[in-house]
This record gives C-alpha cells, sequence and structure tokens, in this order.
C-alpha cells in the first residue's frame, strides 16, 4: 500500500513538473528533454543557416558600438599620459566604497579601518602631474577587481557565491591599458575595451604600445569556439601548459615553417600552433610557441554569424555554473552572452545595463506603462538569438514552444507560483497563490512568464528591452 501510493505522489508530481510531456528531471516548469537542445529551437527557425552579417559588417557595427556606448575603450586611442585629474577619476570610478555595508565569508562585517586599508592600497598620493600610459597583455585567465585585494566580501543576504569585489575576467591574450598601480606593487590598474578594474601585476606582460595593439592585430588566427579549451601539457614551459581558454579568445597563428616540427617537445602537424604571450622574470613582454590539440572545439577565424551558430554557441555552456564577474571560472549572464558573440567577433559592454539601455543594434524599448501584452507581442516578434533585459540581468531568446517564450540564460535564482494554499478565513476557505523559490545557479533553459523576482514582482512586470544585433 505504502508502495502504491508512493508511486500516485511520484506521477502526480511528474505530471506537474513535466506536464506529461518527455521526461525532465527538474523543478522548472514547462521544461521538457527535447528543450535542452539547440537543435530543437533551431527546427523552428526557417533560415538559421543565412549570414546575419558578415565580417565587414560586424566591423563597421563595432565601430558603431565603441562611438556610441562610453564604457568602451578603444586602446588604440588612448593618450601617452593620464593628468592627475583623469587618473584620479579613473581610480574613484573603478573603485568607489560602496553605500550598503559589506561582509566577510563569516558574517563580519568589513570594518572603517578596513575599509581605510583597502583605499590606502590604492595608491592614490602616488599619481603625478602627468601619468605614462603602458600596455601589457594578458599571460593567464585572470579576474579584474573593484579593490587591490584577493579578499571576497559579500552583501548583506551573504550570498556566498557573489564576490562583491569581483567585475569580471581577462583572458589570455587579451590587450591592457595599465593606467596605475597599487601601493604594494601586487596589483595593476588596468582598462580593458570595455572594463577598467584591478589585475594581479604577475598575470600582465608588459610590452610597447605597438607590440601589444600588433598582437591583437594579427592575422590568421584561433577563435575558441567551445565553452573552454586548454593548451597542450607542455612540462617544459609551466606557464602554458594546459592554459584555460575562454569562448571567444582570439590568439594568432603560427606554423612549422615558423616553429620547427617540435615545439617544447611535441610534434605540431596534429595541433594548431598558437603565438602566447608569456611574462619574463622582470615583468616584460614576451612570446613562445604553444599547441592546441586539433581536437579542441576551436575555428581558424571567426564563426560565421547565423542564428544556428548563436544557438548552438550557447548550448555548449549549458548546465555550467553561474560564477559573479566571470568567477570560479566560469560567467555570469553578460558573460554568457558577449562570449558567445566574440565567437563571431561583435563587442560589447560589460554589465547588463549598458547593454539594455545602450543605443546600439536594434532595440525595442518599454516604459513602466507597457502592459505584459504589450511585451508579449513584441517577443513573438523577436528572432532566435537576440537578447531581453530586466534591471540586472539578461536572457538570450530562443524562440516560442505551445505559446511560451523559452530563454537560455546563466542565472542564479528561480521562482514561479507552483500552486495553491487553502487557508480558512472566517468560516470561509480562500486560495491564494505558493510562491516556490529554488536555485538555478548555472546555465539554464527556462520559460520566461512563469518566473517570479518576488511574490508581487515577475520577470515579465521588469522586462525593459529587446536588443537585436541583426
Amino acid at each position: 500500500m505504502k508502495l502504491h501510493y508512493c508511486l500516485i505522489v511520484l506521477l502526480c508530481l511528474g505530471n506537474w513538473f513535466f506536464q506529461g510531456n518527455t521526461y525532465a528531471e527538474s523543478d522548472i516548469p514547462m521544461l521538457k528533454t527535447d528543450h535542452l537542445t539547440a537543435d530543437y529551437w533551431l527546427a523552428k527557425v526557417a533560415d538559421a543557416n543565412t549570414v546575419l552579417l558578415t565580417q565587414a559588417q560586424i566591423s563597421a557595427r563595432n565601430q558603431d558600438t565603441f562611438a556610441r556606448q562610453a564604457q568602451m575603450h578603444d586602446l588604440a586611442g588612448l593618450p601617452a599620459s593620464l593628468s592627475a585629474q583623469q587618473l584620479t577619476a579613473l581610480i574613484s570610478s573603478a573603485s568607489a566604497k560602496p553605500a550598503q555595508p559589506r561582509f566577510y565569508a563569516d558574517g563580519a562585517a568589513v570594518t572603517a579601518a578596513q575599509w581605510q586599508a583597502y583605499q590606502h592600497n590604492l595608491n592614490t598620493d602616488a599619481v603625478q602631474a602627468t601619468n605614462p600610459v603602458r600596455f601589457g597583455l594578458v599571460v593567464k585567465r585572470t579576474d579584474l577587481r573593484s579593490m587591490p585585494t584577493a579578499d571576497r566580501v559579500h552583501n548583506e543576504n551573504m550570498a556566498l557565491d557573489l564576490d562583491r569585489f569581483q567585475e569580471t575576467a581577462l583572458f589570455p591574450g587579451e590587450a591592457v591599458a595599465v593606467l596605475h598601480q597599487s601601493r604594494d606593487g601586487k596589483w595593476l590598474l588596468l582598462q580593458n575595451y570595455h572594463y577598467t578594474g584591478w589585475v594581479q601585476a604577475a598575470d600582465i606582460a608588459l610590452g610597447s604600445r605597438q607590440q601589444v595593439l600588433a598582437y591583437s592585430e594579427q592575422a590568421p588566427f584561433l577563435v575558441v569556439t567551445g565553452a573552454r579549451a586548454y593548451t597542450s601539457y607542455t612540462p617544459a614551459v609551466p606557464a602554458i601548459s594546459e592554459l584555460l581558454l575562454d569562448m571567444g579568445s582570439r590568439l594568432p597563428l603560427l606554423t612549422a615553417k615558423d616553429t620547427g616540427h617540435n615545439v617544447h617537445g611535441q610534434n605540431p602537424h596534429a595541433s594548431y600552433i598558437v603565438k602566447l604571450p608569456v611574462r619574463s622574470s622582470d615583468g616584460s613582454l614576451d612570446f613562445t610557441p604553444a599547441l592546441i590539440a586539433r581536437q579542441q572545439d576551436v575555428s581558424v577565424g571567426y564563426l560565421p554569424y547565423t542564428t544556428a551558430n548563436v544557438l548552438q554557441q550557447a548550448f555548449k555552456f549549458l548546465g555550467d555554473r553561474y560564477g559573479w564577474g566571470h568567477d570560479y571560472d566560469s560567467r555570469d549572464c553578460t558573460g554568457f552572452i558577449i562570449e558567445i558573440y566574440r565567437s563571431f567577433g561583435l563587442l560589447m559592454p560589460r554589465n547588463s545595463g549598458q547593454q539594455g539601455e545602450g543605443s546600439y543594434g536594434h532595440n525595442v524599448r518599454f516604459s513602466a506603462q507597457s502592459s505584459h501584452s504589450d511585451k508579449l507581442a513584441a517577443i513573438s516578434e523577436a528572432s532566435a538569438g537576440d537578447l531581453i533585459y530586466r534591471p540586472g540581468h539578461v536572457m538570450l531568446y530562443l524562440g516560442n514552444d505551445n505559446g511560451e517564450p523559452f530563454v537560455i540564460h546563466s542565472v542564479h535564482e528561480l521562482a514561479y507560483f507552483s500552486g495553491k494554499d487553502s487557508e480558512k478565513n472566517a468560516g470561509a476557505t480562500q486560495t491564494k497563490p505558493e510562491l516556490y523559490q529554488g536555485i538555478l545557479n548555472g546555465v539554464a533553459v527556462t520559460p520566461l512568464t512563469p518566473l517570479q523576482l518576488t511574490a508581487d514582482s515577475s520577470y515579465l512586470d521588469k522586462i525593459y528591452a529587446i536588443k537585436s544585433l541583426r
């Protein structure tokens, strides 16, 4: 009898969570196993392999984005030096003290004295009347932070996965401008193409402006098209051995004519040979060849920009853990989007508000007066691969299934109304929705309309823009 009852309960739960569709072991409503493949959504797209923008058009789009968005930095256009006022403003902007209190993992609040120590390490009294701008290349995946410290701090909710000093990450081969150094000499204030913050000095090799910018333009080049790739194990040069490379990373290609047929003790015939930056003992820039096995998910040149490739790139991250500011060698919602689009050479701002509110691309915007039906009508006109924004979050639109829009996104929370609770009031029975609160904390496929932020606020309530980069 007990076994029979358990089977009935399981069948009922299955009907609720999976709605009688192909089995999907999840607490995500409406989800079918079929939803978890790019092919399912691409079957709904008539022209999935049509090139949306050529490489020339992508280059023009990038130029337009840089011109429109103040957060985007053309490193080649930076001056030779910064004034004291300019540099001080950049330090203050990158390392502003938050208005809300911060806490360490043990629950202890960051004290005034500890804040003073962090700010002391900003080294603002070393700013000169004229401050030379130096250049460098990133030699390993590294965190870019708002303060020159590896300490992790959290907000009052004590979500330990969310380190509030963590801003983003930089990747091997990425060009940066070096603006300033911390008092302890261990951190550099850097500007890359879309962010400014502090990076450990040991992860940057300093070179001339010409060296650094020329490296970024070298062709032919290899692009990482998997969620991640690794250089081959290289015992002779540990700095480039099994080096983590994220999707969208671009590295110049070499040939056996350049290197010979022995690259650090391995024949390169079954590998791509790339030119990697390395840091000399004095911190200066040097280069060395490295191997990436041909079985890794990489492309010579950027991928063609098609809907099929956008969705296939997105699904390569499915199930990856959420990483606030690219923490945990992973990515958050905007990092997820940026890396997909970097596979095609498309660049965009780092933060969701900068993206969603930015004027680049083709935008549909909503006001506080826009109704759900207005938003759903606009979403129904969107194309697979378009981007949907609510404050603090971005989602990639997959398409419509049985009248429900679905998205793929890197997301922390999961909440929706899962049913009804009964409560008795003065002898009468009333019902109210029950808010289910779970967790996703990774790259997930979800329906859009059931998702709630709180009991009183839904995703649909807060959507303010749809952006297309076609």
